[in-house]
């Protein structure tokens, strides 16, 4: 009897000690401002620098390239003072200079994502931005020196930033719960449409007070110090993140499926892949929304400064509006694709369809109304609507890659990434080619071709797209057990914090 005793005195102690440690730690699961505790929220921020520093160091040269060749007061030998450019460049090898990035940029996309696979996309994903930033750097002297040695650095440049797309889908594979894709993908890539709406208007500010090339020097060290901080703080995956909870741990487990986290030996099913319906209409919907942005992306400060004659100071204030309205527009599209999702209110399928879609004939109707616009309100509200609206569409086809080939997914954003960069490498030279007087109907006809290309997108997109895992996917060989780094995978009391799923970003 003492014995019975005995024993029901130590079930209800050990009782009690579950209840007061539960007890003790839900405040500190719901403090959810201490975003640092739930790990994916921190990588999520961080990868939204990440891509703020991936569009500043590539919308810099935009902003620099008017400063640079437009005409400055210059004293000659004689006394006389004249205006001339500092770089007397032509349409032609200006929208070369603009487009040199893009074919660095073209060529690392499937490395990229293979690698990322392999090895794990938080390493290659710090190194392409870090290189690419301590490249930057070396651009004011090398311009000085010749256009060629310009053009080639903005090359390799192009080649290092190449893998950073490729690479978030791999982290995001290891990383996302599976009802948090889009909200979590979408935040981490407004950063790109933040660092082109900060950078835009800082540019400007720097190219007027310090002289062009102090935007690359001021660029290139943000991007180091971020690259510091990513490479210490993110890991390549929960089970590697010694900080995590184990109640987040098993949360992004069961959520997302057991995987192989390192040393798995991954095939791809390159025939099926190239072959998939599914995986054509995310490249050609890729390629559409990216003909459109970096058609504005390169030449917005220019058309700006053609059409309505304005400084360089003013340009970059003015283009930095409608990527505002996409970093904005992609919070609230992410969101609500989970929110929906969730609630069951549509199907996945149905979901990237309609926002993908919706958005690409929207932008095509209001592209076609910036190029009628007569004036700089009436453009700037048409093109901010056309531009924001894409945020939509991010939160379409962006994530798509995850839900019908996760263990591939890095790969196939290479893919589509490879061809959603042509559109750099072609619009520019081509706007260059069509805009040779400088006037309003040349720049029409270029928002024509981008107009034109969202309404093929949207058409190609909303027949062949799936969100269902296909049945070509091949999941990676994984073991029930994981090093967890003292996070183990079931927490040591047998219970698990379900308010995890609920979190908010």
């Amino acid at each position: 009897m003492n014995e019975d005793n005995t024993v029901s005195d130590d079930l209800k102690r050990q009782a009690a000690m579950f209840y007061n440690s539960t007890e003790r730690e839900k405040p500190k699961e719901q403090m959810s401002w201490r975003f640092w505790r739930k790990r994916r929220l921190l990588v999520a921020l961080l990868a939204f620098f990440g891509f703020f520093n991936v569009y500043a160091l590539r919308v810099n040269l935009s902003v620099a390239v008017v400063a640079m060749t437009e005409p400055v007061e210059t004293e000659l030998e004689n006394g006389t003072i004249v205006y001339i450019p500092e770089f007397n460049w032509s349409s032609q090898t200006k929208g070369l200079v603009l487009s040199s990035f893009f074919y660095g940029y073209l060529v690392t996309q499937l490395p990229g994502g293979w690698l990322a696979a392999k090895i794990g996309g938080n390493r290659v994903f710090a190194i392409g931005i870090g290189a690419t930033s301590l490249l930057t750097l070396f651009t004011p002297p090398l311009a000085h020196i010749s256009t060629g040695l310009l053009i080639a650095v903005r090359v390799v440049e192009g080649l290092f930033e190449g893998v950073t797309y490729p690479c978030i889908h791999a982290v995001w594979s290891r990383w996302a719960p599976g009802g948090e894709r889009a909200r979590l993908a979408t935040f981490a890539f407004s950063g790109s449409y933040a660092g082109t709406v900060v950078s835009m208007p800082l540019c400007s500010l720097l190219a007027h007070y310090t002289g062009w090339p102090g935007i690359f020097y001021v660029f290139g060290i943000v991007g180091l110090v971020w690259t510091t901080i990513w490479w210490l703080v993110v890991k390549e995956s929960p089970e590697k993140d010694p900080h995590i909870s184990a109640a987040e741990l098993k949360y992004i487990q069961d959520s997302r499926g057991t995987q192989a986290v390192e040393g798995s030996k991954i095939r791809h099913p390159w025939r099926a892949m190239l072959t998939s319906g599914p995986v054509w209409a995310i490249v050609m919907a890729h390629f559409s929304e990216n003909w459109g942005f970096y058609t504005l992306l390169t030449f917005l400060p220019t058309f700006m400064q053609d059409v309505f004659k304005f400084e360089t100071s003013q340009t970059g204030w003015l283009s930095a509006v409608p990527y505002l309205a996409m970093a904005i527009v992609l919070q609230f599209a992410g969101h609500l694709a989970d929110w929906l999702l969730k609630r069951g209110i549509l199907s996945r399928t149905n979901i990237r369809k309609i926002f993908n879609c919706g958005a690409f004939l929207s932008q095509t109707i209001f592209m076609v109304a910036a190029a009628y616009s007569t004036s700089v309100v009436g453009c700037i509200v048409f093109l901010t609507i056309a531009v924001g609206l894409g945020g939509f569409a991010w939160s379409g086809f962006s994530v798509n890659h995850l839900d019908i080939a996760p263990p591939h997914a890095s790969v196939l954003m290479g893919l589509s990434n490879t061809v959603a960069t042509l559109p750099g490498i072609i619009s520019p030279p081509l706007a260059g080619s069509i805009v040779k007087d400088k006037t309003a109907e040349q720049w029409r006809i270029v928002f024509f071709i981008s107009s034109a290309i969202y309404l093929l997108g949207a058409i190609v997109y909303g027949w062949f797209c799936s969100a269902e895992k296909q049945p070509w996917v091949i999941e990676a060989d994984s073991d029930a057990s994981f090093d967890t780094d003292g996070a183990s995978v079931t927490t040591t009391r047998g219970y698990d914090n379900k308010a995890m799923e609920h979190s908010e970003m």
